[in-house]
């Protein structure tokens, strides 16, 4: 690959998934700059398309964009078959802890039906980097503060919580 504004070497492309909401736009922004071809699947239920627009306006790409619900798992497959992926940064999820007191089922099928289908997808296209956006409700209570990754699991307080500490037991 060639990158366009500096002529060097593209590097591999990844896909931010939940790329248009802040931490996903962020890290797309990053990745951009270091050279990388950067794709973002995003259905929009916490952020807004124009998200994208701002991407371009601030690093002079546009990144390879699909309104896609990562539950929908031949849609995915689809956008991976036409955009060349060697990565996945695995950020789009429902986050709000007291909605999902409220509506525990959804908040289990989207966050981890939509893990299951990208880690088939990424057996199944041979990607092997994965990166996924855990969270520290995955500690309940601690039991000292900063926490760091030999702190202890406890039992998760919120089903937001337990959907990312399944997603940390499924990948382990």
């Amino acid at each position: 690959y060639k990158y366009e504004k500096a002529g060097m070497i593209k590097k591999p492309g990844i896909l931010v998934t939940g790329g248009t909401g802040y931490i996903g736009s962020h890290t797309v922004v990053e990745l951009i700059e270091q050279g990388y071809d950067v794709f973002v699947i995003d259905n929009l239920s916490n952020s807004h398309a124009e998200v994208i627009d701002s991407i371009e306006a601030i690093t002079g790409t546009r990144p390879g964009y699909g309104n896609i619900d990562l539950n929908n798992k031949s849609a995915v497959q689809e956008f991976l078959r036409i955009h060349k992926v060697e990565a996945i940064i695995h950020f789009a999820a429902f986050k709000a802890v007291g909605e999902s007191v409220d509506k525990p089922v959804e908040y289990y099928r989207n966050n981890l039906v939509s893990l299951l289908n990208l880690i088939e997808l990424c057996k199944e296209n041979n990607i092997k980097n994965f990166v996924f956006s855990s969270s520290c409700s995955v500690y309940g209570e601690p039991d000292y503060l900063p926490i760091d990754e030999f702190a202890a699991v406890k039992p998760a307080k919120s089903p937001y919580a337990n959907t990312k500490k399944i997603g940390d037991d499924i990948l382990r």
